[in-house]
């Protein structure tokens, strides 16, 4: 089986360091077998890909990238937390929550975003429980904003 990063590199992709808290927290915490991401925005470079609300200043398209790079910054506090991500044996849920405009009801495929990478990245083990959820506003006024479970 290919090791998740080599699956990141083929997708042109790589874990970023781990993005910096906002607040007081960790951005991640294993219990027992589980290690729980505290929610990861859509942080590139130290800074807010995108602000505002999907369906108003942020397009669906922009929002599932911003998906993607918040399952990215997962990723990286997942690794921070144990060390080798070949040691993910399952994802177990992912919550996405989307900073949306009142009349925009396609969160879900907003949150394939994360969803598919997590798919292409542990293949098998990416198949996970999900929640997709509008809400009126995030942390920074990002868009969208993830959360993962994983068992290790």
């Amino acid at each position: 089986m290919t090791h998740p990063e080599e699956r990141l590199a083929e997708l042109g992709l790589s874990v970023p360091e781990v993005a910096a808290p906002v607040a007081a927290y960790v951005p991640a915490l294993r219990s027992g077998s589980h290690v729980y991401t505290s929610g990861q925005l859509p942080m590139r470079d130290g800074a807010l890909m995108l602000s505002g609300k999907v369906g108003g200043e942020v397009s669906q398209e922009e929002a599932v990238a911003c998906a993607q790079q918040c399952g990215l910054n997962a990723i990286a506090a997942v690794k921070a937390e144990i060390g080798d991500l070949a040691a993910v044996k399952r994802v177990v849920k992912v919550v996405c929550f989307v900073a949306s405009t009142s009349d925009f009801t396609a969160q879900p495929q907003v949150a394939n975003g994360v969803s598919e990478l997590l798919g292409e990245v542990f293949g098998d083990a990416g198949r996970h429980a999900r929640s997709a959820v509008g809400v009126s506003v995030l942390p920074l006024d990002a868009p969208v904003e993830v959360e993962l479970v994983v068992e290790v």
